[in-house]
């Protein structure tokens, strides 16, 4: 059985409603040209109307001060509004009629300009809409495992359809750090990877309890980290929660104590810098814990300062979530409040503990538009920091990315490569002419790290039925790919798993504790040590592209 990697648009019923969303009333979709705009370099904005839409005018309300673009049909006094002009129209069968398309270029900017702006279109004397309303979300009524199991979502209209999206790109020259495109990331589950010298498991057995891993623990396995070729380690959340992935933190100010405080994460970060590593943490801007007391505080006082910073449908009780889970509202990242909030966290664990940079959580919860303000507060604080987003959705979706963080994590490589290689279900010749196009279809500038396996999937040896063989031929293609490979911690020694994640342990199956001892596969140790070795060797990450013509020959 082939897993549910792509939630949202996995089923044809989804991606037909996505389809006819992304296709209906007024969308932009963030649709710019250059996607990364340099210094003083034009920007042209697309805009697309669906055949069922009377509109004869669109307009682009735009800001370079920082401030919120308004205006209402064609009119500001605040804000600059540029035309649109009507440039040609297609074909859409699905909506059975003629979109039209219409283009504006809006002028260059000097460098650390950041560019908003808003599109409305209306007809004659008629109500104006804004681009990109509604958007939709996937939602389920048990739990966010539904979503990764593949059971039944439901879906959900959000926006506001009297303001639309504020779209926003940055004029900069920012790049990826050199030692991210050098990068072998090392992902590592805190709770399950090591309780540290004097420590034992608090217990195994319980998937869903706690086992007591530490950052003291991981601290003290830097050295087979870096033995076994890994430059970077990526930790899951660390921040206090009362779950053992932690992607709901009620502090964002705090290490959690079971994992050792802030002590022990000083520690780490200063002994991965001494052995030449790098350290990234896990952070989730798109929600919280329903226990953060700014939530609480927001949830329990209607005129609380913090109330805008979360979607309250409901003026008492409702709130949007994370897929429906009611214990991780949703923050409002259009509210200057709670933006500024998570620039300041941002800036706080860049500076006060010298990390590296972020892996952002379901980076597609705020969407592109929030990304800019984000990776320029990042840059500014730390110039070689890395920013890479958890983007599990299509290439084209994928791209709206480009200008606004270093990378996002490849899903669709992974995807395909499970498919080929682990459940065999495609074929090498599809396989091929995927690659193919997918390494030429985003900029080298814009990072795709790697990975067969997360803590999000069954494990690859799982879906491979064991054959450590066909686990050795894919790692070998990995490492001959131009982004950065992520190794989640175990996979290098054998570690497996005895039941899928659509089962009830659900998530947990691929999560066990860090094999430390004699059943360590040393074999396959070896063998990832040797490949790393050779790809820092032959440094696919620079000059051309590798030979696909023998690359997927497994």
């Amino acid at each position: 059985m082939e897993e549910f990697i792509f939630g949202t648009v996995a089923i044809d019923d989804l991606k037909l409603v996505h389809h006819n969303v992304s296709h209906s009333g007024v969308q932009h979709a963030h649709e710019i040209e250059p996607r990364d705009p340099v210094p003083g370099e034009p920007v042209r904005i697309t805009v697309h109307t669906s055949p069922d839409t009377c509109v004869d005018q669109v307009v682009c309300y735009y800001t370079t001060d920082g401030s919120i673009p308004q205006g209402a049909h064609g009119k500001s006094s605040v804000t600059t509004v540029l035309p649109l002009e009507k440039v040609g129209s297609h074909w859409d069968t699905f909506q059975w009629g003629y979109s039209t398309v219409w283009q504006a270029v809006l002028p260059g900017r000097p460098e650390g300009t950041m560019v908003r702006y808003r599109i409305g279109a209306w007809c004659g004397e008629g109500l104006e809409i804004f681009a990109d309303y509604p958007d939709v979300k996937a939602t389920t009524d048990r739990s966010a495992g539904d979503f990764f199991h593949g059971r039944p979502l439901n879906v959900q209209y959000v926006g506001n359809p009297a303001e639309g999206k504020i779209f926003a790109y940055h004029y900069d020259r920012y790049l990826p750090p050199l030692w991210a495109r050098e990068a072998a990331i090392y992902h590592i589950f805190v709770d399950r990877f090591f309780p540290g010298s004097g420590r034992e498991w608090l217990q195994t057995e319980n998937l869903h309890d706690f086992f007591g891993g530490t950052l003291w623990g991981v601290a003290e396995k830097l050295d087979y980290i870096k033995d076994l070729g890994a430059t970077t380690v990526w930790l899951s959340p660390i921040f206090p929660s009362e779950t053992t992935h932690g992607y709901d933190a009620y502090d964002y100010e705090h290490v959690s104590e079971r994992m050792g405080g802030e002590e022990a994460l000083r520690t780490l970060v200063t002994e991965a810098h001494q052995r030449g590593m790098r350290v990234i943490l896990d952070l989730v801007c798109n929600h919280i814990s329903d226990n953060h007391p700014i939530f609480q505080d927001a949830y329990r006082t209607p005129h609380s300062p913090y109330r805008d910073w979360f979607f309250f449908d409901d003026p008492n009780t409702e709130y949007r979530t994370f897929f429906g889970v009611r214990s991780m509202p949703q923050v409002n990242l259009a509210s200057e409040g709670a933006r500024e909030w998570m620039f300041d966290i941002a800036r706080f664990w860049l500076r006060e503990f010298d990390v590296d940079g972020f892996r952002l959580d379901h980076a597609n919860g705020p969407g592109p538009e929030f990304w800019p303000d984000f990776w320029r507060t990042c840059k500014q604080e730390k110039a070689d920091s890395f920013i890479v987003g958890e983007v599990v959705e299509p290439a084209p979706v994928l791209e709206r990315y480009i200008g606004r963080m270093d990378g996002t994590l490849d899903f669709l490589f992974a995807d395909m490569l499970r498919r080929t290689f682990g459940y065999q279900t495609v074929s090498r010749t599809e396989f091929h002419q995927f690659l193919e196009a997918h390494l030429n279809y985003f900029p080298r500038d814009f990072l795709l790290p790697t990975f067969i396996d997360n803590h999000d999937m069954d494990r690859f040896l799982f879906i491979a039925n064991n054959d450590k063989e066909i686990l050795k031929q894919t790692v070998a293609l990995q490492m001959k790919l131009p982004g950065p490979p992520v190794i989640y911690y175990g996979t290098e020694v054998g570690m497996s798993q005895t039941v899928s994640k659509t089962s009830k342990i659900g998530l947990e199956a691929s999560r066990a504790a860090m094999v430390w001892d004699k059943s360590q596969d040393r074999e396959l140790l070896s063998f990832y040590r040797e490949q790393l070795q050779q790809r820092a060797a032959a440094r696919p990450w620079e000059g051309p592209l590798p030979d696909l013509k023998n690359l997927g020959e497994v």
